[in-house]
């Protein structure tokens, strides 16, 4: 599976591929923009400049857990692709987290982990548990060289393709962590999945 997409390809066998319309949202609905990319779009603003020598840098995350829902899934670090779209590991067992951007634990901006609902093969992947995640569920991010940052889903939207929110991506502010996956309608003829689920946790106390 191409990593530039989170749109799976049509040999699909039974699972959220197979539902005529994405799960119930709930929480508030972020805003929405004009993408120009067809999949997931990158940032809106460009990739920042490398930390200075001697600055720390962020801990990055190695694995992301769902308990409600059975989400275990190791997560990479990944970037841009050569048309601007942000990257997804092809393995649907593995998730990608946006380097560019804050990493879980920030104490600002919101860190981005993306990963496939479903593979080639029509297995599941880690992130299809999203579909069955409710307010309230406990979201933990193990650290490479730090403790685990600690979160609580607040909402979930579906949101076209080319609609993502703007605040997907964002430095600056309150933080969060989005959680991003494909969503029905899937249309083959289309290139796939034509709309994404957001989950959208905010930090518990240390």
């Amino acid at each position: 599976m191409a990593t530039a997409a989170l749109a799976a390809v049509a040999t699909l066998r039974a699972g959220p591929s197979d539902q005529g319309a994405p799960p119930p949202d709930f929480g508030p609905a972020a805003p929405a923009r004009a993408a120009a990319a067809s999949e997931l779009p990158g940032p809106t603003e460009p990739s920042p400049p490398p930390a200075p020598r001697g600055e720390r840098r962020e801990a990055p995350p190695e694995r992301v857990l769902v308990g409600d829902v059975g989400l275990n899934a190791r997560v990479r670090p990944v970037g841009v692709t050569e048309q601007g779209a942000m990257a997804v590991p092809g393995d649907p067992a593995v998730a990608g987290w946006y380097r560019f951007g804050p990493a879980p634990g920030s104490p600002r901006g919101s860190a981005v982990l993306v990963g496939h609902v479903d593979g080639d093969t029509g297995a599941l992947g880690e992130f299809a548990a999203l579909y069955d995640v409710r307010p309230g569920a406990r979201v933990e991010v193990r650290r490479a060289g730090a403790g685990s940052a600690v979160y609580r889903v607040v909402a979930r939207a579906t949101v076209p393709k080319a609609g993502l929110p703007s605040s997907t991506f964002r430095r600056t502010g309150p933080p969060v962590l989005t959680l991003v996956t494909c969503a029905p309608p899937f249309v083959p003829e289309a290139g796939g999945y034509q709309a994404n689920l957001v989950v959208t946790a905010e930090p518990l106390p240390a």
